[in-house]
């Protein structure tokens, strides 16, 4: 009874480790393509008056309307859960194959989630703990820290053209 519960317990860890890994992985194409397919926008150097309203039904309006939501999905973009790094490792000396991993999910304020898996030869244990500023309030393992670590030195890096 209690090898069947447990292999119950490792299947059910097993599908939510793989279900992390194909958002995980489904972020970082979006994120890919995403910035491959929008050249960077650079602002202007020189700061201009406050242009009149445009009037309704005209170009110049929509493109008023066109600017003002992009400056919304920009400031909810900050907010996605859209960085990630990824850790794998052996968890016990008698297993190989690195099975067991910790992923950290973050958004531009390092506000976020790290999840991890830890396998042994008889059942798999999932765990996740908030993170905000690049911070947990949970004691965190070495792997779960090299993760965060990754991101925190990604976040502090000056910006590169095709990061932008």
């Amino acid at each position: 009874m209690s090898s069947t519960l447990a292999a119950g317990f490792a299947i059910a860890a097993l599908f939510v480790a793989v279900l992390a890994l194909v958002f995980a992985v489904q972020a970082l194409r979006g994120q890919t393509a995403a910035a491959k397919d929008v050249p960077p926008v650079t602002p202007p150097k020189t700061e201009l008056a406050p242009r009149p309203e445009p009037k309704p039904g005209t170009v110049g309006a929509q493109l008023h309307t066109l600017g003002a939501q992009l400056d919304k999905t920009q400031a909810a973009l900050k907010l996605s859960l859209q960085h990630l790094a990824i850790v794998r490792y052996d968890a016990f000396g008698d297993m190989g194959g690195r099975m067991s991993w910790s992923v950290a999910l973050l958004d531009d304020n390092g506000d976020g989630v790290v999840l991890t898996s830890i396998n042994s030869r008889n059942d798999a244990r999932s765990y996740a703990k908030e993170i905000s500023a690049f911070e947990s309030e949970a004691k965190l393992s070495p792997e779960e820290e090299e993760a965060l670590e990754t991101l925190r030195k990604q976040a502090a890096a000056p910006a590169t053209p095709e990061q932008a």
